[in-house]
């Protein structure tokens, strides 16, 4: 394997998520080794949720987590509930926070799926990859199958 790539890359990141895993295993794919943050040991400030949710172009809402989380029990699925009122439900309980969001020099990107991460890597693919299911992403040429 090559060194890897001097590059600033953050990806928040939950080891028990495949896509997350799998996220991962991508850019470490293109020879980067990437920042690692597991936003449920170290969940970010509300000024960065903030932050980032803009720089992807996003609204609190697109990045709130249903599965698995007290979405449903915290009524987050009240629609008239503000912005401001869903940034709080995030910071109070970090697993709302959709993942695997990635941070990258070429934009920000909430990777699902898994393979939205390719947008922002600037190095390519070095070998065949195929996520933890099975499913081919890239051959054996470093380029993207289908």
């Amino acid at each position: 394997m090559t060194d890897p790539i001097a590059t600033d890359i953050i990806v928040y990141h939950n080891p028990a998520c495949g896509t997350s895993r799998n996220t991962l295993a991508m850019i470490r794919n293109a020879g980067i080794e990437p920042h690692v943050v597991e936003y449920l040991k170290t969940p970010p400030s509300r000024a960065l949720v903030e932050q980032l949710i803009d720089r992807a172009r996003m609204r609190p809402r697109d990045l709130l987590r249903e599965k698995g989380t007290p979405y449903a029990e915290l009524g987050l699925d009240d629609e008239s509930l503000s912005d401001a009122a869903l940034l709080d439900a995030m910071i109070a309980h970090p697993i709302l926070i959709n993942r695997p969001l990635v941070v990258s020099p070429l934009g920000v990107k909430l990777c699902r799926p898994s393979e939205l991460v390719l947008d922002l890597l600037p190095a390519p693919q070095q070998r065949a990859f195929a996520k933890e299911d099975g499913e081919q992403i890239i051959d054996a040429h470093g380029q993207r199958v289908g």
